[in-house]
């Protein structure tokens, strides 16, 4: 405030603060990204770069390849456009590419693919080099835009770091999305998209419309933080919260919960995806839990076509030790009594 209080409380310009901006661009170049400060655009979040992404490309029946399942708010955001979602089965790996192919020459005209590629929402999962390099091929040989959502990325407590899918793209067809939201707070509401600059021009002209351009004191705040302080040294905080607070969540379903079920083992992120028998609704069994004080995200709204009942998400981020502990504890009860009764009924 004392050194640009009146300028904080101004209108702004839409493509954001150049200070923060510039920081985002050497975050870029910290992954070997090709970027420039003009191929940054700040957003109110990534929720917002996801839906200007929406109201950019997407008109309605146009295809939309994503993995299945994939991100809730996502799929509500392009939902609205009436679009026509075709899911890719995913494995420990993340999104296969073979059917991802498949699914390339089905539908010819596929506006967009839409990636979670690391530590992925809702599974945890990763998806592993040789198809980051595989989608690149296959973007290029059918001529669709990938736009890679990017918020976790940076919190990996286990395993070896791997280059976005920006990184591998050789004809600016990647719109890559992150946020602050995971790294540093995500009531400031502060994304960013980076992409080459005629996307950036146009993300530029429709945000415009929308809200002018990002909150202009949070955007002062976060470039201060990042100015005096080493925003690593925090990441690692976070990531060290986070990985002993996994290995619990982890090791509690192994001792809680019944063994006729698949779990995702994360290196990174903030989620546990867990896959019932076929016989289990998760929607019954979260109103079960909620019963009993505890709660989880229901799988079947992470399918944009309504595919699965019998998974959910887990989420270690945000609760003690103990609490885990005792959520899961009590999670695993109600998970042995409902098996017991689908057992019965069988």
């Amino acid at each position: 405030m004392n050194e640009e209080g009146a300028a904080s409380l101004q209108y702004s310009t839409t493509e954001g603060y150049i200070p923060l901006r510039e920081a985002i661009n050497q975050r870029m170049k910290g992954m070997k990204i090709n970027s420039t400060i003009d191929k940054i655009l700040i957003t109110s979040g990534s929720q917002q770069a996801i839906d200007l992404t929406r109201r950019i490309f997407i008109n309605e029946g146009d295809t939309i390849i994503c993995e299945s399942p994939t991100y809730l708010a996502a799929i509500n955001a392009f939902k609205s456009y009436n679009p026509k979602f075709v899911e890719v089965v995913m494995d420990d790996d993340g999104m296969v590419m073979e059917e991802l192919e498949k699914k390339l020459k089905e539908h010819p005209n596929t506006k967009l693919i839409y990636t979670i590629p690391d530590f992925q929402n809702p599974t945890g999962r990763t998806l592993k080099l040789e198809r980051r390099k595989k989608m690149i091929e296959l973007a290029n040989q059918y001529d669709v835009l990938i736009v890679e959502d990017n918020p976790y990325g940076a919190i990996r407590f286990a395993g070896e770091t791997l280059p976005p899918v920006k990184y591998f793209d050789t004809e600016g067809r990647v719109i890559y999305i992150s946020t602050f939201s995971k790294i540093f707070t995500p009531g400031l509401r502060l994304g960013w998209i980076c992409a080459d600059e005629p996307f950036i021009e146009k993300y530029v002209a429709f945000k415009q419309t929308a809200d002018l351009h990002t909150d202009s004191f949070a955007q002062r705040i976060t470039a201060k933080y990042l100015e005096l302080y080493n925003i690593e040294e925090h990441i690692n905080n976070i990531k060290a919260v986070y990985k002993e607070r996994c290995t619990v969540m982890l090791s509690c379903i192994e001792e809680f919960f019944p063994k006729n079920l698949s779990y995702s083992k994360p290196e990174g992120g903030l989620f546990i995806w867990v896959e019932l028998p076929e016989s289990v609704d998760s929607r019954e069994l979260f109103a079960e839990c909620l019963a009993n004080n505890v709660a989880f995200v229901p799988g079947s709204p992470f399918f944009p076509n309504g595919t699965e009942n019998n998974a959910l998400r887990l989420n270690y981020s945000n609760m003690p030790i103990e609490k885990i502990r005792e959520g899961m504890k009590r999670m695993g009860e109600v998970l042995h009594r409902k098996l017991e009764k689908e057992t019965i009924l069988l």
